[in-house]
């Protein structure tokens, strides 16, 4: 007898063919059994299948079904004992094989239904017949042939849709989950395509928290072993996205690698990242925080490459004759003792030094001076009113304006569509 490699779980259907079952439990050894069967079928586990069991499983249960030819009751039965015994058992996905040898078709249906999540292979013994695949196998007069199937080879293609709409609606941590799930299912040979499709999912995750370093690791993982997949062909769709995964990792290369203090490249991050809280996640209040810290940061970049002030030590010598006063009265921190400039005072520093950014902030302040105070009273800002999505496109556009930031230097996460 063929002998597989020992197996966590294996569920099999059973109603009178003994030997079948006999031979599949020896050939791959679980570590736990289930018996799906209807109550007649229980004495023939105790008298013909458990004593020509060459080594029994750690544990074993069975499923009684009340009419093995139904498919609704056989399958509710199945569906509300065969989850919970599998969560009992600690079974993780990937980890059941489903034999059907000895199953009516409705067994087989139900029990492959319910199985799926847990199922990386599915098994029967077949009459032998003229070009079928499998070991062929004699059981008594009979000729059979071992048959084995991986269902998520296929249904592998419908999670992965799902996968990747979780991802295009900025729920990265749910589609990294949703493709580990797949790849611990799918046989060997597309294991490495889910793999990289949860590290890239796992990469933009930390990408959205702001992890910069850990992010731009992952994507470059995930782009090396998508370019791999894609030489054996991949879903269709899959050039496209490596394309802009390459461009997303030079810019987050170039934000990782910068040495200085204040970092030019995190306020076109803190821009696009507005711009996807507000459209793709529909979260206008955390767009509106990030719109103003981005304003913020546009500012602190420019009053440091350009004219060496820390906005949050700054001394007062720096500043405009006029705001110096200003300075020394109301931006000083009591505790620390250093000068921290806010938001507006940034800016009027940079128009006072004749800094263009600073000017134009100046002439648009009558716009932004009431998009700003909305920020300001915002739940998420110091008040209590929630913020509008018009309100926060409207400043989103101003800000545009006024810093000259072009719509392709901002980084792109991908629209997966494989």
């Amino acid at each position: 007898m063929a002998q597989d490699q020992p197996i966590k779980t294996l569920v099999i259907a059973l109603v009178g063919d003994a030997a079948s079952a006999v031979y599949s439990i020896n050939r791959l050894n679980p570590d736990t059994l289930c018996f799906v069967l209807p109550e007649g079928s229980k004495a023939l586990v105790e008298s013909d299948v458990q004593p020509k069991i060459q080594q029994m499983p750690r544990r074993w249960d069975w499923i009684v079904t009340a009419d093995a030819t139904e498919f609704p009751s056989t399958y509710q039965t199945i569906a509300r004992s065969l989850p919970d015994l599998l969560r009992t058992w600690e079974i993780q996905p990937g980890e059941v094989v489903v034999d059907l040898s000895g199953a009516t078709a409705a067994m087989a249906g139900a029990l492959t239904l319910v199985a799926l999540p847990w199922t990386s292979r599915v098994v029967e013994l077949v009459p032998a017949r003229e070009g079928l695949e499998g070991d062929r196998v004699e059981l008594g007069p009979k000729t059979l042939v071992w048959t084995q199937t991986n269902p998520w080879d296929e249904q592998g293609t419908v999670s992965r849709r799902e996968g990747c709409e979780l991802f295009n609606r900025g729920l990265f941590h749910a589609a990294a989950k949703t493709f580990h799930d797949i790849e611990q299912l799918v046989s060997g040979g597309q294991k490495p395509l889910y793999r990289a499709l949860r590290d890239l999912a796992e990469g933009y995750e930390l990408w959205e928290r702001f992890h910069y370093r850990q992010a731009w690791d992952k994507l470059k993982t995930a782009t090396k072993a998508l370019e791999m997949a894609s030489l054996w062909g991949g879903p269709p769709g899959l050039k496209q996205i490596i394309s802009l995964l390459k461009a997303n990792a030079s810019f987050l290369e170039r934000l990782v690698l910068d040495p200085a203090e204040v970092k030019e490249f995190v306020p076109l991050d803190l821009l696009a990242h507005a711009d996807r809280k507000l459209l793709a996640g529909r979260d206008p209040e955390s767009a509106m925080t990030a719109l103003v810290r981005a304003l913020e940061a546009f500012a602190q970049v420019r009053l440091y490459k350009s004219h060496k002030i820390k906005s949050w030590d700054v001394s007062p010598g720096q500043l405009p004759q006029g705001l110096q006063e200003i300075c020394r009265t109301c931006y000083l921190e009591d505790i620390d003792g250093k000068y921290k400039l806010p938001l507006q005072a940034q800016f009027r520093v940079l128009a006072g030094l004749g800094d263009q950014l600073g000017q134009a902030f100046l002439k648009e302040w009558q716009k932004m001076k009431p998009l700003l105070d909305a920020a300001n009273h915002a739940v998420l800002g110091h008040g209590f009113e929630p913020i509008k999505a018009e309100r926060v496109q409207q400043l989103y556009d101003v800000v545009v304006r006024l810093t000259g930031v072009a719509d392709p230097s901002l980084p792109k996460f991908p629209a997966l569509h494989l």
